[in-house]
C-alpha cells in the first residue's frame, strides 16, 4: 500500500446536512475536481449516482505495484503485469519499503525491469524513512537516467514496524515535505505524495493533517494520493476541506479492489483504514466462496469508482496488490475495453 496508517476513528461526529444538487447544478458548480470553490462555499455534499451503461469521462488511471519475492513470485509478477499493462494505464507505481537498502535496490530493480520489458511509464515510492539525505539525490539520479519522470514521495513508516512510533533519522529527511523539497530542487519529476481522507493517525487533529498536506505541496508536490477508502462521501468531504484549506493540487482517489476480504482487514488494522459495517456485510460468509466474492469485490469497486468519476475526480489510483483481474474488470467498467495485447515473450521472466 501507499501510505501509512490511517486508523478508525471512533465516535466520529454527526455528519453535516446533505443537500442533493440537480445534474445541472452539479455540472454548474463542479465540472472537474480542480474548479473555483463556490463563493458561498458551505459543508454540503453533491451526490451522484451513475447508473451501469450511462457514459461518464474516461479517468487516467495509475496501478500500484510492489516489489515481487524472487523465485516462481517473479515469474508470476510479470505475467500480471503484462495483463494490466493490456489496458494501458497512464502509469504504474512500486511501493518501497522503510527498511532502506535491499527494499529500495528492490523496487529499482523492479522499475528498472517494467522499463525495460514493456516500456511503462514508472512511478517509484521513495521514503525519507528508508535513506539518508545524501542518498535521495543520487537515487534520483539513477531513475533519472532510466527515463523516469514522476516520484511518489513518501514519510513512511517506522524502520522498527508498522504500528511503532515514527522517529525520523538523524541523517535524512524528516518528513516528507522534507524530502518533496529535496526531491524538487533536481526540477526533474511530478511529485505526489500521500493524503488521509480519514485523517493521518498520528495527526493532532483533521485541520493539522491539512496543514501537513498544505506544505507538502508548498515544497514541490504536484498531485496528492489518497490512501484507499471505502466511504466514498467521507473522500468527498476531504475535497471539500482541501478547497477550504486553499489546497489545489489535484487529488487523486486510491481504491482498493478486495481480493481477500480478511487480508484487506488486516491490512486495514494496520494502516487504519476504517471498514464500514455495510461492506462486512456483504462480505460475510464468502470465506469459502471466492468466484463469488470476486462478483462482490468488483461490484463494489466499479461503484466506487464511477460514482468518483461522476463526482469530478478525474484520475484514479488503483491498488493491485500484483493481481490483474479484478483492476482489470474495474478498467472495463470505466471504458477501457480495448486490449493492447503484450507479447508474452515480454512477460516470461528473466
Amino acid at each position: 500500500m501507499s501510505h501509512a496508517a490511517i486508523p478508525s476513528r471512533q465516535g466520529v461526529e454527526a455528519e453535516p446536512d446533505v443537500r442533493i444538487l440537480e445534474t445541472f447544478e452539479l455540472e454548474q458548480r463542479m465540472p472537474h475536481q480542480n474548479s473555483a470553490v463556490p463563493s458561498d462555499y458551505e459543508h454540503r455534499l453533491a451526490r451522484h449516482f451513475p447508473q451501469l451503461g450511462e457514459a461518464l469521462p474516461q479517468p487516467k488511471l495509475s496501478v500500484e505495484l510492489f516489489p515481487p519475492r524472487s523465485g516462481p513470485a517473479t515469474e508470476t509478477f510479470f505475467s500480471e503485469v503484462a495483463r494490466l499493462a493490456a489496458v494501458a494505464p497512464d502509469y504504474f507505481t512500486v511501493t518501497s519499503g522503510a527498511g532502506g537498502g535491499a527494499q529500495v535496490e528492490a523496487t529499482f530493480d523492479t522499475v528498472s525491469e517494467l522499463r525495460s520489458r514493456f516500456g511503462l511509464d514508472v512511478a517509484p515510492h521513495i521514503t525519507a524513512a528508508a535513506l539518508a539525505r545524501d542518498e535521495v539525490a543520487p537515487l534520483a539520479e539513477r531513475y533519472a537516467e532510466l527515463g523516469v519522470t514522476r516520484i511518489v514521495a513518501l514519510r513512511g513508516d517506522s524502520a522498527e514496524g508498522v504500528g511503532k512510533a515514527y522517529r525520523p533519522r538523524e541523517d535524512g529527511y524528516a518528513y516528507a515535505a522534507d524530502l518533496v523539497r529535496g526531491l524538487a530542487k533536481a526540477g526533474k519529476f511530478e511529485i505526489s505524495v500521500g493524503c488521509y481522507p480519514e485523517v493521518h493517525p498520528e495527526a493532532e487533529n483533521a485541520e493539522a493533517d491539512l496543514r501537513h498536506l498544505a506544505a507538502k505541496v508548498d515544497a514541490g508536490a504536484s498531485q496528492l494520493i489518497t490512501q484507499y477508502c471505502f466511504d466514498t462521501d467521507r473522500i468527498l468531504r476531504f475535497r471539500d476541506a482541501c478547497h477550504a484549506a486553499g489546497i489545489r493540487a489535484p487529488i487523486v482517489p486510491g481504491v482498493m479492489p478486495i481480493h481477500q476480504f480478511a487480508q484487506v482487514k488486516r491490512f486495514s488494522s494496520m494502516c487504519g483504514a476504517s471498514i464500514p459495517a455495510w461492506l462486512a456485510d456483504l462480505f460475510q460468509g464468502l470465506e469459502e466462496q471466492p468466484e463469488l466474492a470476486k462478483m462482490v469485490a468488483t461490484t463494489v469497486a466499479t461503484e466506487q469508482c464511477r460514482r468518483l468519476v461522476a463526482e469530478g475526480f478525474d484520475s484514479l489510483h488503483l491498488y493491485a496488490l500484483n493481481r490483474a483481474d479484478l483492476t482489470l474488470a474495474v478498467c472495463r467498467f470505466l471504458g477501457r475495453c480495448n486490449l493492447h495485447l503484450v507479447d508474452p515473450a515480454m512477460a516470461a521472466a528473466a
